[in-house]
């Protein structure tokens, strides 16, 4: 038989047919693989010298699933359930086909990956490796099987915990629940694949028997099975309200599992292309690809990162000890840096707070993190330290003067190519750049808090910042298994000052008698982590309120902090750290504060304004049009001109629900034209805050939307 395929070698080895599958970067399931894959297994399962096969993959993945670029093109339910069925097909032909089929999982296994190792007769997995159903993250349920293949090897529980959370387990794991039948290491794992592949050929093990459909020992009986998933389809909505395919998951094991297994697959197929046709999968299928996209900017294209391997982090406080955090778990060696003896004392004390979770997980040990402390931390008061490293990254007081002078100092001791971050979230990263002799070397690096836990980094270009020192700043983000955002240096940068516009609008209503209860149901229902009054309490009313007045300050009239805001401000209470905000946390649990509550109604009185209702849809759509039109205002003046990526900065720096595929995706499904008129009523209403920017007025005018795809 052909021993080379584009994406597929063979080798033959004592009746052995090995089918190692090569399709770089991560081994997915796209037309060529699938062609070759096809091929390779036809022309095996006719070879009368081939007895046996073993398929396995290389590098860090066995099958990685299906090339999702290739689901995106297609438009018509129809023609996604017919392709979907001839993979679920092909691979009932491995199953049922007159010789085993041995997967050796070598590395990731996941969505068609795991599809085709359950379709196979033996599984031997590498330690270590991760296994899975990961579709529905991208709005989608397994259409290959999964649904039906899964349940039998591991049980219906453990089956649909794995398919509706979409999250992967390691091999281990994987052992201890029946899903792959021996776990080895990876230098031992083709030797062990070809002995089981041995012992079916000498017929120690039963082809017909080993065929996962014939594995129906697991399954539940019918009263068990609706009483399991009655109660699971509650738990679900209460975690997945606004996704779809959690739901089509479990309909896929109610109307499936049952002894004809190919009908039921095929059940499973119509199911999973009523997910794919649907706008969430279309969202999260954008949102999976934009991530994968994140900081692949024209500007630094061919631009090679320098090498870091050493960095700096200036204070150990709450952001400093989660940045050191990440620094750990990328390998990198840390210098941490503070004022004096016992802020390094509180600083990593912090920082070994900051593993307390995995700690009491057991996902690592406490020698782990010694180990880490006494092997890639250093820690100083002292600035002549940190003369050797590649990287600085400044997370001090947020004053002006303290961080011009900390750099000024540093750019004396540290190499002229040496990148200094700061993590400031207010001030102007190109008027702190003016002291450098070098501005180009200055970049904003925003992490969120807590940093070790939010995937976002908001990388902020300063004026003057140099094209290579951009690129190597995206690529540190890749390294810390953050996503890169880049904008420009602006008031607010664009995060903050996006999610100011989103919720900006909620004192508006407020001052107009809408009760505060309703916005925050409103935003919630939406799918919003929190409502813009819990969020005030989080961050700090004072904070909020200081933050708005730089707005005021630098962006003008449209800014101006509303006299309502000002009245909440004064009462004193500023949220969370001091015990009470727009909430009372001095109980067991957060009430409205009454301060507030007075304050407001005071307010309302002597302007004459009597209690207005409005549905939630009404509240949503108030907010939103502010918040797209913000969103406007940033691309107008430059702060950022990429759709993808400020929808991708919304999604993982605020909680926007995912589902809805961010703010400027919702726009378009909105309808320019009706955020347009929203706004157009609302500046009416409550004056030039809501007045269009002129992109709106233009697309609306025109027929555009953001995204042209």
């Amino acid at each position: 038989m052909r021993t080379e395929y584009k994406t597929i070698k063979v080798e033959l080895r004592d009746g052995v047919a090995i089918l190692v599958i090569d399709s770089p970067p991560v081994n997915q399931m796209s037309p060529q693989m699938a062609q070759d894959f096809g091929e390779a297994i036809t022309e095996a399962f006719g070879n009368d010298g081939v007895k046996a096969i073993v398929l396995t993959g290389t590098g860090k993945n066995f099958i990685a699933g299906a090339d999702i670029t290739q689901l995106q093109a297609v438009k018509s339910r129809d023609e996604i359930y017919e392709r979907a069925l001839m993979g679920a097909r092909f691979l009932n032909g491995i199953e049922v086909g007159p010789k085993p089929v041995i997967a050796a999982i070598n590395g990731n296994c996941l969505g068609g990956g795991l599809e085709t190792a359950m379709a196979c007769h033996y599984r031997v997995a590498a330690k270590g490796v991760n296994l899975g159903q990961p579709e529905v993250q991208i709005g989608l349920i397994p259409g290959a099987g999964g649904t039906q293949r899964l349940p039998r090897l591991i049980g219906l529980p453990n089956a649909l915990e794995m398919i509706v959370a979409g999250k992967p387990i390691k091999a281990e794991k994987a052992y201890s629940r029946g899903l792959v039948d021996e776990i080895v290491d990876q230098e031992e794992l083709l030797d062990t694949a070809l002995k089981a592949a041995g012992r079916f050929i000498s017929g120690e093990l039963n082809l017909k028997i080993r065929m996962t459909r014939n594995r129906n020992d697991r399954l539940p009986s019918a009263s068990e099975k609706k009483a399991f998933l009655d109660v699971s389809k509650m738990m679900t909505a209460q975690k997945a309200k606004g996704y779809i395919a959690p739901f089509k998951a479990i309909e896929a094991f109610e109307k499936g599992l049952s002894y004809n297994i190919e009908a039921d697959i095929e059940t499973e197929v119509g199911l999973f292309a009523d997910c794919a046709v649907t706008d969430v999968a279309k969202n999260l299928i954008g949102i999976f690809l934009n991530t994968r996209a994140a900081g692949k900017l024209p500007r630094i294209k061919g631009i090679e990162p320098a090498k870091i391997k050493k960095v700096a982090m200036l204070g150990g406080g709450v952001m400093g000890s989660g940045i050191v955090n990440l620094l750990f778990k990328g390998g990198f060696d840390a210098v941490l840096w503070d004022i004096n003896d016992e802020a390094i004392d509180k600083g990593v004390a912090a920082l070994r707070k900051t593993f307390a979770y995995p700690i009491k997980k057991r996902r690592m040990k406490p020698a782990d993190l010694d180990s880490m402390i006494e092997n890639q931390l250093t820690t100083t008061t002292n600035f002549e330290d940190l003369k050797d490293v590649d990287l600085i990254i400044e997370a001090v007081l947020e004053d002006m003067d303290i961080k011009q002078d900390i750099w000024k100092k540093l750019e004396k001791i540290c190499r002229p190519d040496v990148i200094f971050g700061t993590n400031t979230s207010a001030l102007p990263i190109t008027d702190m750049a003016t002291i450098l002799t070098d501005p180009g070397r200055m970049i904003g690096l925003h992490f969120f808090n807590p940093a070790d836990r939010m995937p976002l980094l908001e990388i902020i270009c300063a004026e003057k910042t140099s094209d290579q020192t951009l690129s190597t700043s995206v690529a540190f983000g890749r390294a810390i298994k953050k996503i890169p955002i880049v904008v420009n240096d602006g008031p607010g940068f664009y995060v903050s000052r996006q999610l100011g516009g989103l919720f900006g609008g909620a004192v508006f209503l407020s001052a107009d008698g809408v009760d505060g209860a309703v916005i925050e149901e409103a935003m919630i229902d939406f799918g919003m982590p929190m409502g813009p009054a819990t969020l005030a309490d989080l961050t700090g009313i004072d904070i909020n309120y200081h933050v708005g007045k730089t707005f005021e300050r630098r962006l003008g009239e449209r800014y101006k902090i509303h006299p309502l805001t000002e009245v909440v401000y004064k009462i004193g209470c500023y949220g969370r750290k001091t015990g009470a905000g727009y909430f009372d946390y001095s109980g067991d649990k957060p009430v409205p504060n009454q301060k507030v509550i007075d304050a407001v109604k005071g307010y309302l009185k002597e302007l004459g304004v009597t209690p207005k209702k409005m549905t939630w849809q009404e509240v949503v759509d108030a907010m939103l049009a502010l918040g797209i039109n913000e969103a406007a205002l940033m691309m107008e003046q430059g702060i950022c001109d990429r759709p993808r990526d400020m929808d991708l900065a919304m999604i993982y720096g605020t909680g926007f629900p995912p589902y809805r595929g961010g703010i400027l995706r919702y726009a378009d499904k909105w309808g320019l034209k009706n955020v347009y008129d929203e706004l157009l009523r609302l500046e009416k209403q409550y004056g030039i805050r809501f007045k269009p920017a002129d992109m709106i007025k233009e697309m609306a005018e025109s027929g555009k939307t953001f995204y042209q795809d």
